[in-house]
């Protein structure tokens, strides 16, 4: 997912996605159509039971959301890490576009779910719409092939990996409830452990691996998710010289976390069962709040921030970009799934506002799927028509 040439895959690259980018694509919706058949089948007690299976003090569903999502947001932290060092957040020439456009693509959502969810329960998961699913709309950019420029493949992974830094800041200060102060110090103590190994040039893994699942453990302790330690993590993880860890664990994690952990984070928590009066319940200002949020807001506040940073001059458009193709990766960026999932288990908790926060994540996410690709792959037909009628 990174872009790196040490890799078998590359999130951002002028070559055109292979098969394995919309393979993870089709993969984390079958686990998610999977789910949400499962728990509205006759067999659905079977589905919840399976997750709430007592696994060391813990549920099922809890070791996946708080033990195997770190290793999702580790590998999260060495991409934005590798695209702040060497990549396409490098410079402020090369990052402007994406990270206004995912600044604008956040703020957007969150205004519009708070004046839909304004006054109720649902008001706590304003963060919801907020985030891109990276895996789902490069998987969506794969299948368009050739009809989608280079150029714009790499504004749209760029846009979703600054999206996902302003995620994770999203997640540990406001989803955060309480702080035990002693395991935060024990957090810190082991962080800088960790950064002090990496400023004396270590470059074997293990001790990174060994001192990583203690900052977790201290992590969870701590109160903040404990998926935050990945990101924490993976500062410390050493990104130059001969021993490079920080590819070494990339290369280790890229396809257990792809066709593995996230796949399996929706098959565990995309099982929604929907209730017999699906009329109101499609009403409710979670379900609305979630669904505007990512159909409406995505694209208005990225279109919007980037057309505004291009009249600026403070940026300009990606090389064979035009703002029709601009609309459709703004739409794909309503995507939100995966993170938004994420973040409305952390909003809600237990509660019944989170299976509304689920639907309508699916359809904001579903619809902007649909309308993206319909909107790239016309542009790019016609374009494609265009040149071929001028050769």
């Amino acid at each position: 997912m990174t872009a790196k040439p040490v890799h078998d895959e590359t999130l951002i690259s002028e070559e055109a996605p292979g098969p394995s980018q919309a393979l993870s694509g089709v993969l984390l919706l079958a686990s998610a159509a999977v789910a949400l058949l499962w728990a509205n089948s006759p067999w659905r007690d079977g589905y919840q039971a399976l997750w709430h299976t007592p696994v060391a003090g813990w549920s099922l569903q809890h070791v996946v959301n708080d033990g195997l999502m770190t290793l999702f947001f580790l590998l999260v932290g060495l991409e934005i890490k590798h695209e702040l060092q060497d990549g396409a957040l490098s410079s402020w020439r090369k990052a402007a576009l994406p990270v206004v456009g995912a600044i604008g693509g956040m703020l957007v959502p969150a205004v519009l779910y708070t004046l839909v969810a304004r006054g109720t329960d649902a008001n706590a998961g304003w963060g919801v719409p907020m985030a891109t699913d990276i895996a789902f709309a490069l998987g969506v950019i794969a299948l368009l092939g050739d009809r989608v420029p280079a150029g714009l493949r790499i504004f749209l992974a760029a846009l979703a990996i600054a999206d996902d830094i302003g995620a994770v800041l999203v997640i540990a200060l406001f989803y955060t409830p309480s702080v035990s102060v002693p395991a935060l110090g024990v957090s810190a103590a082991v962080l800088g452990l960790l950064l002090l190994l990496n400023a004396r040039g270590v470059g074997t893994t293990w001790p990174y691996v060994v001192l990583g699942g203690v900052l977790w453990f201290a992590v969870y302790r701590s109160g903040i998710h404990a998926s935050i330690a990945g990101v924490l993590l993976s500062v410390a993880i050493p990104a130059r010289g001969m021993d490079n860890v920080q590819d070494r664990l990339e290369s280790v994690l890229q396809h257990p976390v792809t066709y593995g952990v996230v796949p399996i984070f929706a098959l565990a928590n995309a099982g929604v069962t929907f209730p017999e009066q699906l009329g109101g319940f499609l009403t409710q200002p979670a379900v609305l709040g979630a669904s505007i949020g990512l159909v409406l807001g995505k694209p208005i506040g990225i279109v919007g921030a980037a057309w505004l940073a291009v009249r600026l001059r403070i940026a300009q458009l990606p090389d064979d970009a035009d703002w029709a193709r601009v609309m459709g990766v703004g739409i794909l960026g309503g995507i939100g799934f995966t993170m938004s999932l994420f973040i409305a288990t952390l909003a809600f908790g237990e509660s019944t506002q989170l299976d509304a926060a689920k639907v309508g994540v699916f359809i904001g996410s579903l619809t902007t799927g649909l309308a993206g690709a319909l909107v790239l792959g016309r542009v790019g037909s016609r374009a494609r028509r265009d040149a071929v009628s001028t050769s």
